[in-house]
């Protein structure tokens, strides 16, 4: 049985990177609405972000609207969770999330420059 074995020199890239990009770590961050995502899962709009606190691993961000309250925490990964009155409305990967309030974008770690992926 033979196998095939694919060598760097045989490797085809089908797009041009930019030469900062060859020197640079690029960082993928997820950015998000968290007044517009929280209208998409409440049905309410006017959340405004009353406080927040920012830990090691996460930041939770603590909301309201007229008598609502809501917290939610954003993980580093890109998990979050949403709670809506006490109660957890979202407990999942912000990367599955089919919104407009929540976008990738990527950045390079040295000089903090966004980078456009095509």
């Amino acid at each position: 049985m033979s196998q095939n074995k694919t060598t760097p020199h045989s490797l085809e890239n089908n797009f041009e990177l930019d030469p900062r990009l060859r020197m640079d770590t690029i960082i993928c961050k997820v950015e998000i609405d968290l007044a517009d995502w929280l209208a998409d899962l409440s049905g309410w709009k006017g959340w405004e972000v009353a406080s927040n606190d920012e830990f090691e691993n996460y930041v939770t961000f603590f909301l309201k609207n007229k008598n609502h309250f809501a917290e939610i925490t954003l993980f580093n990964g890109g998990f979050a969770q949403a709670e809506l009155n006490g109660e957890v409305v979202f407990y999942g990967d912000l990367l599955l999330i089919r919104n407009e309030s929540a976008r990738m974008h990527y950045y390079a770690l040295q000089s903090g420059e966004k980078v456009t992926m095509h």
